[in-house]
């Protein structure tokens, strides 16, 4: 029954047939339980395990990779390798993928997960009137109609409208699904409230939700998936899985890949084919067969097998320091996805606030014989923790707040006038409320406050160990007063009260809402001396424009606390006592912002990033939050800035537009406004990142491209969730397999461990649909590849041209090389068997690559900005790299594996002139990318982005192989 929040009682039970005094009978249970089911939600059937290992190899850059591994093999096996030699490079591959389909399994059962865990919000039992009489069922028997009564403590069993109230006051923890920061009162008139959202719907027990006072009877009128909870679980249904910026990029770069490398091969085979006759070949069928394995080597080299490893090493390292920071990373795609992030949709409560109501401010009247008439004091500390100090007007810390009249008697009011516990609790080294986040408050005040006629306070107070100091003065005065009669809180006189007994003088305190409880006061107390003095008309309007103040421009949760000398020995209260109060004080309380928030948002700002605070407290709170944040900084109109979701739900489609692009607030949301707000900035090419801790966030958190949950929020929001915060983020020949495998793999995976740029939280984000290599970046490549090609070739032209242990040959005989054996020379045809020129190029192509991992320690930075020493492990891996390659040259055993000589100084030397000027150039192309082109394609240089820089160096040193190899490639005695 979708609008029974609009129908009075008696239509609602009609529209159900029941009696509320009798129930249902079991023939209505029956017929009920036929036409809307159980009350529980579906289970949904599970993906095979298999299906999910097979779903993480339908990419086609890993299909490239698994055909480069099985060429890899089968070729090595025809040069006749056995051992580690044949399997040593598709085993790293095939790992390498394994390693990456298990992330991806794990990260597809997310979603499995976050459904099962909704089903833990639903309650067990309820407590049921049928054929007349009330028993305890299991909650899945319930059908709609069904009478249920509810009270403290109880989890409300399935949608409900509230029939009879047992108490003064029925109030409800509705936060898992609203978001709200105080419990919801409710109520049995219906309302009429256009486009209701749940927060409207005051007659309504949602299921899931937690009784926090009072008593009542109320009828079931929705069950199973028609109940909220089973909203969000079909929105969640719903919703699938985005693809990261970065898995949508390396796709379209496979595809790109994959084209270019089938097209490079093809052509390198078919203008060999006039060589296919070569008599060093031994036929035309064996010459075809030499140009297809060049090819094949060319196509293998080309892949980047190292890149899923190394993007996923750099995303792993993200997340060990996003770690350190109490973020925790559940899929890590999403530590990728924050560097193009362009809007963050904040939840408020818990996230930008601490979730803990606190007392602010305290208003009193000092004195009726001086200007000004009252007093203001301001009180620090945020949470539940009892630290803190109270401040007067003019800033000043007071020393002894118990000396202050006023201030002694609120202490005293907050202790007694109060149903809630505040303690502390080891395991988690914090102090947590049991109550009423308003009653805690006053509690925590209390303490702040401290006890009279100690000098040493409050240090003295320090002394206590935790558990003691959680609740020390709130229990003196507790041991102090003997409760004797309590009235509780009602909707009519919004106040509570309690008699109290000290040394045969009963004194009765009462709080509540300021309009109520000043009605009722005649005398106000005097902060000066104690004295009470009748409630002038002046002094009345000073206190409405100091909680007029409070609550209009502060925004504060303000309560008026009040005392009255009763009768001695009287044992009991009645409304009538409450009558001729002398005022207190007045407190105003709020949920206050985080400190860190405020600095966290101006850097968003300067980096180009929009923050949308989205909420489910009314719109006025809300405003005051953003402008404490310093999220409506400059702002004096918040027009255009700030909407309801009902007023964004009624502006047309050309102003709902325009109302995205500016909104800073979002308030008075349920969980479809949250999907339905992430689905239209996706659809303006936003990159969205949500944050939020409730049940009633799971469906954003899953449709954003990164949901961030809190780590004290629900189980079913960190399941749908990418990170979670936790205080409250990549050859057939021997040769080219060294260069593949030690050249690639240490230096690229050593970039990931790049420090951030010291302006990256000044540069805009990533755009969602920049290429990962864009046209300058390209031309980059190709000028370094170029150069790295020419320069492997000189290496090994130099040797038998110029060098002085080599043949020194003419030039026209080295490229004619291949038809020695059938031609009279003076030199002999074995001297192009020699090892020496091939190391000397394979050499220049492993400095050269470790001078251009240099290079990469920024993307367009200076290498006398970024000095070398700035990555320890980039120099690290620098150095073993060419440890490995010098021990490779000079140990025996190894040299006849791998085909390769030991180089003489000489030759060392010539290296190094070849591969230096790599540097040079790069710092070239560098100056060109920060005074134009750096303007034009401005790349992310992120913490977590490394891995576009590990990925531009795999890329660059691959594309030189290439060139290289495509020159040299039928000289060479290596493919």
């Amino acid at each position: 029954m979708e609008d029974a929040y609009a129908k009075s009682v008696a239509e609602v039970l009609a529209a159900f047939g029941v009696d509320p005094t009798k129930g249902l009978s079991d023939e209505q249970v029956e017929q009920h339980a036929r036409l809307y089911g159980k009350n529980e939600l579906p289970q949904e059937e599970s993906t095979p395990f298999w299906k999910l290992v097979l779903k993480q190899f339908d990419d086609l850059l890993v299909k490239i990779l698994i055909a480069a591994a099985v060429i890899s093999f089968l070729l090595a096996r025809m040069n006749g390798e056995t051992g580690l030699a044949a399997f040593l490079e598709p085993s790293v591959i095939f790992l390498i993928l394994a390693a990456n389909a298990a992330v991806g399994v794990i990260t597809e059962t997310n979603a499995e997960k976050a459904l099962e865990e909704l089903r833990a919000y639903q309650a067990d039992v309820a407590t049921v009137l049928r054929n007349g009489c009330f028993s305890i069922l299991p909650a899945t028997e319930l059908v709609p109609g069904d009478i249920v009564e509810v009270g403290v403590g109880c989890k409300v069993p399935a949608d409900m409208r509230t029939i009879e109230m047992l108490s003064h006051q029925l109030r409800v923890d509705q936060a898992i699904l609203t978001g709200e920061s105080c419990s919801v009162a409710k109520e049995l008139e219906s309302t009429s409230t256009m486009n209701a959202v749940y927060q409207d719907k005051t007659n309504i027990l949602f299921s899931g939700t937690v009784v926090v006072a009072g008593r009542a009877r109320a009828v079931v009128i929705g069950v199973g998936s028609n109940t909220a909870m089973g909203s969000i679980r079909d929105a969640m249904l719903r919703t699938e899985d985005e693809a990261t910026p970065l898995k949508k990029k390396l796709d379209e770069f496979g595809t790109f890949l994959a084209k270019v490398i089938a097209g490079i091969c093809i052509l390198v085979w078919v203008v060999n084919i006039g060589h296919f006759r070569d008599p060093s070949h031994g036929g035309f069928l064996r010459g075809a067969i030499h140009y297809f394995k060049v090819a094949v080597a060319l196509a293998v080299a080309a892949i980047p097998e190292g890149l899923p490893a190394v993007v996923t090493t750099c995303l792993a390292l993200g997340t060990k320091r996003m770690a350190r920071l109490n973020a925790i990373v559940r899929s890590l795609p999403s530590v990728e996805t924050l560097g193009c992030t362009t809007v963050i949709c904040s939840d408020k409560t818990g996230t930008l606030t601490t979730n803990m109501m606190s007392v602010s401010k305290v208003c009193v009247v000092r004195s009726v014989h001086q200007r000004p008439i009252t007093d203001e004091y301001s009180i620090s500390g945020t949470t539940f923790a009892p630290d803190g100090f109270i401040y007067d007007a003019s800033g000043l810390q007071l020393e002894f707040p118990p000396q202050s009249p006023c201030l002694l008697h609120i202490a005293m009011c907050s202790a007694l006038c109060n149903e809630s516990t505040l303690q502390y609790n080891p395991d988690k080294k914090c102090y947590e409320k049991i109550g009423e986040s308003t009653e805690v408050a006053l509690r925590v005040l209390v303490e702040k406050v401290g006890l009279p006629g100690f000098d040493s306070m409050p240090s003295a107070l320090n002394m206590l160990t935790k558990h003691e100091r959680a609740s020390y003065c709130n229990r003196y005065w507790e041991n102090q007063f003997r409760k004797i009669s309590v009235l509780e809180f009602s909707r009519d006189r919004k106040m509570m009260s309690v008699l109290c007994s000290r040394k045969q003088q009963e004194i009765m305190f009462s709080k509540g809402a300021p309009e109520s409880v000043m009605a009722r006061c005649t005398h106000i107390l005097c902060n000066d001396d104690g004295s009470s003095v009748p409630l002038t008309m002046d002094i009345r309007n000073e206190l409405e424009a100091r909680f007029q103040s409070f609550a209009g421009k502060d925004t504060l949760r303000c309560l008026a606390l009040a005392l009255k000398r009763m009768p001695e020995g009287q044992q009991s209260l009645s409304y009538d006592d409450e009558a001729n109060l002398t005022f207190i004080g007045l407190v105003g309380m709020l949920d206050p912002p985080r400190e860190e928030v405020r600095n966290a948002i101006h850097s968003c700002m300067s980096a180009g990033i929009r923050v949308i605070v989205v909420t489910g407290d009314n719109k006025s709170t809300a405003e005051s939050l953003c402008r404490q944040i310093g999220a409506f900084e400059h702002l004096e109109d918040f027009t255009g800035y700030s909407y309801t979701a009902s007023e964004f739900e009624g502006l047309p489609p050309l102003e709902k537009a325009n109302a995205l692009q500016r909104m800073v607030l979002f308030s008075r949301v349920e969980p479809s406004h949250k999907r339905m707000l992430v689905e239209a900035l996706q659809l303006h090419n936003e990159v969205v990142a949500m944050t939020g801790d409730g049940v009633n966030d799971a469906p954003a958190l899953k449709k954003a491209d990164i949901g961030i949950a809190m780590g004290s929020g629900t189980a079913v929001a960190k399941s749908a969730s990418d990170m979670v915060l936790a205080d409250d983020n990549f050859a057939t020949i021997v040769a080219l397999l060294w260069v593949n495998l030690v050249t690639d793999g240490l230096p690229a995976t050593a970039i990931g461990f790049n420090k951030p740029d010291s302006n990256i939280m000044t540069v805009k984000p990533r755009k969602v649909n920049e290429a990962v290599v864009n046209g300058w970046l390209f031309f980059r490549y190709l000028i370094i590849g170029a150069y790295v090609g020419l320069a492997t070739i000189a290496g090994f032209v130099w040797w038998f041209v110029y060098s002085e242990d080599g043949p020194r040959l003419p030039y026209s005989e080295l490229v004619n090389f291949d038809s020695c054996s059938t031609r009279q020379t003076s030199y002999p045809c074995s001297i192009f068997e020699d090892r020496h020129p091939s190391t000397v190029s394979m050499t220049v192509l492993v400095v050269v690559e470790m001078f251009n991992a240099l290079n990469n320690l920024s993307e367009n930075q200076s290498l006398l900005a970024i000095h070398p020493w700035s990555n320890l492990w980039l120099v690290g891996s620098i150095v073993l790299t060419m440890l490995l390659h010098i021990s490779v040259l000079y140990i025996e055993p190894l040299s006849a594996l791998f085909s390769v000589s030991p180089l003489s100084w000489a030759e060392w030397k010539v290296v190094l002139y070849l591969s230096f000027p790599v540097i040079l150039i790069d710092e070239v192309l560098k100056f060109f990318s920060r005074s134009s082109r750096g303007r034009r394609f401005p790349l992310r240089l992120r913490r977590h982005l490394n891995a576009r820089k590990a990925s531009k160096y795999k890329m660059g040193q691959k594309r030189s192989k290439q060139e290289g190899i495509l020159s040299i490639g039928k000289r060479l005695g290596i493919q």
